[in-house]
């Protein structure tokens, strides 16, 4: 018998089954011209018996859309054979979204990036189809194909347009058709359950599959599920209908037990708390049977579009060694950011610190720049976050990783079935991806605890700096003013002694006493002190280095690829368990084989676990103990340097003021002894018949030379003050 098919330009052979439904098969062909691989859909007897504008259906739909999220249409032709119609499509090599989610790696759902490439590309495609009036009516992971393009990028797209039909929005149907578990409640009720129920149904149906659709991807799970599974078919419907509005999943977990509903997705889902949170709204909008709470598909597409256009932002929570996603609008600014940290981490935004690129983020975005123009940051390049007022460095724990599965001995008479080997061997090699990607995520902490002492160390030492330099600057100012208060008191003590004044002010000069000491003895030797011991004899990087300087960090020790190494040999001991399962009956060495399997599984697994508890936790635990001492001194410096800057800009405006109130009594000064020399001149004019004598006129000379050594050195101080100010503008960036 031959397994050899073909039509005029194609040919596939009918043992390369990519799918099978009810009304037919997809194989995998070839081009006759050019080689170029196909996928075959072909059609059994069963869809031979629909009625024929039924069976048109599918061809005319595909021949309808086109659209990059669409599996493409090559061609319709004629089978040699049968003479049968069969439809010939683009090969999506990455399989089915199916196929992808049964794969140990996702049993708890798909990586965040990868659930939103799913959004995206799934959304797409259901726009293209109602642009064009369509209804799939079949929507579920198995109609979602994985398409890989020639330079490798992913591409999820919609395929098995069996049941797709022509329908406007003001359009129903009666015809049922789709996956039970995937079904509108109300379609599952006449379907399923057989329940003569006279209702017509419209496009939303497809909703409801697409909600099921992505809370599958997104956890790994179906939403609502009876204990017993497909048998049990009144507590399915029981769930559905019955859910509260904003349930997003109801689980049975034991015969005739109770119901446990939940508005939330599991913990153990890959999404993070910043996804969660706009993803938990689109599911609950989409599994909505209340008819004034039902979404539309206008209302889908525009909150999609909302979410899809957040900037991801990543960002290392130093106190709690965690990696966080925060989904930023494009039109929201710096002040939104922090209030969206704030309610994932619980740090209120003045006691943020953020750090991007061993500077303030502050510094690179301002306070006004749109989320879409931020840069791109990177889960290894993250965004710092410390907290200014806690000074605690917790590793907070993940969760507990899943129990590896424990196989029959091996020494006892043979109990369980190849079946069940296969079981747990999917078992023990989707808790050995648990692990890797623990593993995985304690080594990246590591590195970015590090990462976090040299950053902030760098912003302690430049902080530093900063003081010190604002220091040395008001050092001199002080000196300036210094000289310009001591000549002033004394020219006045020189003009007061000869006009005879004696009793003299010295609330200059003790103010001036006042300020020396505080300038020199208080503010200027505390940041000298910190200086020398942070900046220049570098503290901080030598009690961090001298902490960990015993420890082997996971990446030093290769801990990602030894855990790599281990996982892949659970999966090539699952491979051959399958296989093994397939074969049904095994001979002697093949059971001896199958065995060994089983010890290389339990063998592995151990080595996985341990790696996992006694090589990589305990290391990056103390770890961050090590961070957590380091920090309540890096933080206790950082914040003395603070109050030390503004203690200097309390004193900066002080001295200011100072000057200019000593500007404003030598003024005084200089303008009454102007008056008292005029009132000189007009009596000695009125003795003299306007005429001034000699002795007038060098006394007064001697009585202003003064004056003029005063006005230079008032100009100097002038330019001081206008330095001074110069200093003071605030800074572009704030601390």
């Amino acid at each position: 018998m031959s397994f050899l098919r073909g039509s005029t330009n194609y040919v596939w052979c009918t043992t390369s089954v990519l799918g099978k439904g009810a009304t037919g098969a997809v194989y995998q062909g070839v081009n006759k011209h050019n080689g170029e691989p196909v996928a075959v859909k072909t059609f059994n007897q069963l869809s031979h018996m629909r009625p024929l504008d039924v069976q048109m259906r599918e061809f005319e739909v595909l021949e309808k859309v086109k659209h990059e999220n669409i599996v493409k249409l090559l061609a319709i032709e004629e089978e040699h054979e049968s003479r049968g119609k069969v439809i010939v499509m683009e090969l999506c090599t990455g399989g089915s979204l199916f196929t992808i989610l049964d794969d140990p790696e996702n049993t708890y759902g798909l990586q965040e990036d990868e659930f939103l490439l799913v959004l995206e590309h799934l959304t797409a495609g259901m726009k293209h189809l109602r642009d064009n009036n369509l209804v799939h009516r079949d929507l579920k992971p198995g109609n979602i194909m994985k398409f890989l393009s020639d330079d490798g990028k992913p591409i999820y797209k919609l395929t098995d347009f069996g049941a797709a039909r022509e329908l406007h929005e003001d359009q129903e149907f009666m015809s049922l058709y789709g996956t039970e578990e995937y079904l509108h409640p109300h379609m599952y009720e006449r379907a399923v359950l057989r329940k003569p129920v006279a209702k017509t149904f419209g496009a939303t149906v497809d909703l409801w599959s697409i909600g099921v659709t992505l809370y599958h991807v997104a956890t790994g799970n179906l939403p609502f599920r009876p204990y017993g599974g497909r048998r049990n078919k009144e507590t399915m419907h029981y769930i559905t209908t019955e859910k509260a509005s904003g349930v997003l999943s109801g689980v049975q977990t034991s015969e005739k037990g109770s119901i446990t509903w939940s508005r939330d997705l599991p913990k153990n889902c890959q999404l993070s708390d910043g996804c969660k949170k706009l993803i938990t709204p689109i599911l609950a909008g989409l599994l909505e049977l209340e008819p004034q709470r039902i979404w539309s598909f206008d209302k889908f597409f525009a909150e999609v579009t909302k979410t899809l256009d957040r900037r991801l932002l990543h960002i290392f929570h130093t106190n709690r060694v965690q990696n966080i996603r925060v989904y930023l609008h494009p039109d929201e600014t710096y002040e939104r950011l922090q209030c969206l940290i704030q309610e994932q981490t619980e740090i209120s935004p003045v006691n943020q610190i953020l750090l991007y690129k061993s500077t303030y983020l502050l510094c690179e975005v301002g306070l006004d720049l749109p989320g879409r123009s931020y840069k791109p940051t990177e889960i290894h390049k993250p965004i710092l976050l410390f907290s200014k007022e806690n000074n605690n460095v917790t590793l907070i724990p993940d969760g507990d990783i899943p129990n590896f599965p424990k196989f029959p001995d091996m020494s006892l008479p043979k109990l369980t079935s190849v079946d069940s080997d296969a079981g747990l061997a999917k078992t023990a090699c989707s808790v050995g991806h648990v692990c890797k990607k623990r593993v995985e995520k304690l080594s990246q902490n590591s590195q970015l605890i590090n990462k976090c002492v040299h950053v902030f160390t760098k912003i302690v030492t430049e902080k530093l700096k900063s003081v010190l330099s604002k220091s040395d600057h008001l050092q001199s100012v002080f000196k300036c003013t210094k000289y310009f208060v001591e000549i002033s008191i004394r020219g006045q003590k020189s003009v007061n002694n000869m006009i005879g004044i004696k009793n003299i002010s010295t609330d200059l000069k003790d103010e001036l006493e006042k300020l020396s000491d505080e300038l020199n003895n208080s503010l200027s030797l505390a940041i000298q002190q910190l200086y020398q011991r942070y900046v220049k004899e570098k503290t901080l990087t030598r009690e961090w280095q001298s902490a960990t300087r015993t420890f082997k960090c996971p990446n030093k020790n290769r801990a990602p690829a030894r855990i790599k190494t281990l996982v892949e040999r659970l999966r090539d001991s699952w491979q051959h368990l399958l296989r093994d399962r397939a074969t049904r009956s095994l001979t002697y060495n093949d059971e001896q084989f199958h065995v060994l399997e089983i010890i290389k599984i339990t063998e592995t697994s151990r080595r996985a676990r341990t790696l996992l508890e006694t090589d990589v936790q305990p290391v990056v635990t103390q770890l961050a103990d090590c961070m957590a001492d380091w920090y309540k001194m890096a933080q206790t410096v950082y914040l003395q340097a603070q109050i030390l800057d503004k203690d200097f800009d309390t004193f900066e405006h002080r001295l200011l003021g100072f000057i200019e109130r000593a500007n404003d009594i030598d003024a005084s000064f200089h303008d009454g002894l102007i008056n008292v020399a005029k009132v000189k001149f007009t009596s000695s004019g009125a003795k003299h018949a306007g005429r001034i004598s000699a002795q007038d006129i060098q006394a007064l000379r001697a009585s202003l030379r003064g004056l003029r050594d005063i006005d230079d050195l008032v100009s100097d101080i002038k330019s001081n003050n206008d330095m001074l100010k110069h200093i003071t503008e605030p800074s572009k960036c704030c601390d």
